[in-house]
């Protein structure tokens, strides 16, 4: 921590643990300096920041706010920091991105195995959510950017790529089904099924097809695992229905095989590469960016075969 930052990070250890003297052991330094930077902008503000009460200090409401202001400060002191180094070509930083669960395997893993040969120094957490928590994520700038599905609505994002996403049956290899170009929703009548359920963004697809057909479905099982569904059709248990992108691995090693519905109410589902608006990225955001930018095309729907 830079000297000019010494009140916050004394005033933030002692918020956090109620205690001056617990912070002075953790920070290594007198509980007398702590006291005194403490009743120094006390003094400044013209209103306590602690209550002191016998089993230790409490913040007053002023307190949570200088709390507050500090958590943001220090996250921007971070940023300030990884500019600084943009400017200095170190080429290290962190980065942080929020996808679906369908993106665990394949596509996103192998580019950030990529990014990690050409930049060792950028290290990156993946935190996998909900579709419709990853917009939040991005706007509140929880994570640097996200993945997901349909933003077009959504005026805090701005959207870098697209690609279109298919749903369709997903069959064993050796299933009749295999040999299809592609099937309406009704060739799975009186058919065993395995069915995505909430939060997964295409249970919303499946209820629509359900709720026009009319037509009753043989449920097996469901989950909201694509990872369960996906085992839950190799082990033979029925039929599913997922999107090209959740079984393009399997498809790919030639386990399941995948066949897209043509049903007329079924539109594309968009998957989109986004950014908060309000908010410019760092030099490795943008590198981790760039890579997966570079290639999302790819996970555009095309006939797996």
């Amino acid at each position: 921590m830079p000297a000019f930052s010494r009140f916050l990070r004394y005033f933030m250890t002692v918020g956090r643990l109620g205690s001056i003297r617990k912070a002075a052991d953790q920070l290594n330094v007198s509980a007398s300096a702590i006291d005194r930077q403490i009743l120094n902008a006390e003094a400044e503000l013209g209103m306590p920041l602690f209550e002191r009460l016998p089993t230790g200090l409490r913040l007053t409401a002023a307190g949570e706010i200088v709390m507050a202001a500090g958590a943001r400060w220090q996250k921007g002191l971070s940023e300030v920091r990884a500019q600084i180094e943009d400017l200095r070509g170190l080429k290290r930083g962190h980065v942080t991105l929020a996808i679906m669960d369908a993106l665990t395997k394949g596509y996103i893993p192998a580019r950030l195995r990529t990014i990690q040969n050409r930049y060792p120094g950028i290290s990156v957490d993946v935190r996998v959510m909900a579709n419709e928590h990853i917009r939040g994520a991005i706007a509140s700038g929880e994570v640097d950017f996200g993945i997901c599905f349909d933003p077009q609505t959504f005026r805090d994002l701005t959207v870098l790529a697209y690609a279109n996403i298919r749903l369709g049956f997903v069959v064993p290899a050796d299933h009749p089904f295999a040999r299809q170009g592609s099937a309406r929703f009704s060739a799975c009548a009186g058919m065993p099924m395995i069915l995505p359920a909430p939060p997964l963004a295409v249970a919303q697809q499946v209820q629509v097809l359900a709720g026009t057909s009319k037509m009753p479905l043989d449920r097996k099982s469901s989950s909201d695992n694509i990872q369960m569904i996906t085992s839950l059709v190799l082990e033979g248990v029925g039929i599913g229905l997922l999107t090209s992108l959740d079984v393009a691995n399997e498809v790919r090693a030639g386990q399941l095989a995948f066949v897209p519905l043509t049903d007329p109410v079924l539109k594309p589902m968009t998957l989109a590469l986004c950014t908060a608006t309000s908010r410019a990225t760092s030099y490795a955001a943008d590198v981790v960016l760039q890579e997966i930018q570079n290639s999302f095309a790819a996970l555009d729907y095309m006939d797996p075969s």
